[in-house]
């Protein structure tokens, strides 16, 4: 089999597209492969779609392939033009193996939009040999087109959260698919606004705001605002992992002013935020130390106003709100004062608060995405632009269909 034959099969050349040389160069590391079609051939018009039209002229253009072994692989074809008695002459570009206006192959693409869900763009540009501004064109350009074709018209449980895009105050809003676990948006800024950003963005891609029946955030006053505005007929539920952090917080702070006094408690703040099932032996034996009731620490106050607070998410519905006004009236009538703060919180947010019971969703799976999210910033070193760090938001969590050959 001559070598023309055997890289018309490997890249599965169809009428009229056949390879009509090949030349390797060792000194360059580089093989090329020559493109053709036979004189005669008919095309169609790039825009009206006319077909048997002859060739015009043509232009000459080169993609790069995957590597032959080690080396680099290009190939260059002679791309016609047609003369449409419609639209004038117009370079075809419905060209098999390349999209209109990139310099690489489809598979070469779809080898880059495997390698960028794992590493770190630099390191992929490295490992291709080529400027990392050209990988990120390609991400974006199938991020685009992925989101582009994105279908949200069954979603109906949504959860928002932030993520920190620099140091700083510089966030991106992730908006996710609480029953299928995707991303749907993700946008600048943590303000009311995102929430009307991802309104439309919905609305762009076949979604209802009137079908979304649950939404799920922390106690933010701007997530707040939004949902309220933009999405009137959901239901808001406050996350758990973000109330219990209210909690855990207002614990720290009284164990932190009582340490000035109590210098037993240096070191033990990790002891009052874990559960016990949690805590190494030697915690457990520190922990029962510092209960002793002669030692009447605020902190271990604290600490069981937050352990009471947890079998609140434990109670069966009926007795959900019972519950939680006991534990209102036990943390405000505590004289812990970080302890009331927390305890007002709650009250300010009592129906979002209760709401968990019958729709029973938390953003414990936005919390994972964050965690992947922060994981492949730190790996790259952060990114140059917001628009960088989204487009990699999208490949992690996005489930996007790209349409490239595998």
């Amino acid at each position: 089999m001559r070598d023309t034959e055997l890289f018309q099969l490997a890249l599965g050349l169809s009428s009229p597209w056949q390879v009509s040389s090949s030349e390797f160069n060792l000194e360059q590391k580089r093989l090329d492969i020559k493109i053709d079609f036979p004189r005669g051939s008919s095309f169609s018009c790039p825009e009206c779609n006319q077909a048997e039209l002859k060739a015009y002229d043509t232009v000459e253009k080169t993609w790069r392939h995957l590597n032959f072994f080690q080396h680099e692989a290009y190939l260059t074809a002679r791309v016609p033009r047609v003369d449409c008695p419609q639209c004038g002459v117009r370079l075809i570009n419905n060209i098999p193996w390349a999209r209109r206006d990139s310099g690489f192959t489809l598979l070469f693409e779809a080898m880059i939009m495997t390698l960028v869900k794992s590493m770190p763009v630099k390191t992929v540009a490295s490992f291709v040999d080529e400027y990392d501004t050209r990988i990120w064109r390609i991400i974006h350009h199938y991020v685009d087109q992925g989101r582009e074709q994105a279908d949200h018209s069954q979603v109906t449980h949504v959860g928002v959260d932030e993520t920190s895009s620099k140091r700083g105050h510089n966030y991106v809003s992730l908006f996710v698919d609480l029953k299928k676990a995707t991303i749907l948006f993700a946008t600048d800024g943590k303000d009311a606004s995102t929430v009307k950003r991802f309104q439309q963005d919905l609305i762009a891609h076949k979604g209802d705001p009137d079908s979304i029946s649950e939404f799920c955030s922390d106690m933010s006053p701007a997530f707040i605002k939004g949902v309220a505005d933009r999405f009137p007929k959901a239901h808001l539920t406050f996350d758990k992992f973000h109330i219990m952090k209210i909690i855990n917080e207002a614990v720290d702070e009284v164990r932190r002013q009582e340490q000035k006094e109590r210098p037993e408690l240096a070191k033990t703040r990790y002891i009052w935020l874990k559960n016990k099932n949690n805590l190494k032996k030697t915690q457990i034996e520190t922990l029962e130390k510092l209960q002793v009731k002669k030692l009447n620490l605020k902190t271990s106050r604290a600490y069981h106003i937050r352990l009471n607070f947890q079998d609140f998410f434990t109670q069966p519905i009926e007795t959900a709100e019972s519950f939680l006004n006991k534990w209102y009236f036990w943390a405000t009538h505590s004289r812990l004062q970080p302890i009331k703060k927390a305890a007002y919180t709650i009250k300010r947010h009592w129906n979002g608060v209760l709401r968990w019971f019958h729709s029973r969703i938390n953003n414990g799976m936005l919390e994972g995405f964050n965690s992947l999210v922060q994981s492949a910033k730190a790996r790259a070193r952060g990114y140059r632009t917001n628009r960088n760090l989204i487009a990699m938001i999208y490949l992690i969590g996005g489930k996007l269909n790209f349409g490239l050959p595998m």
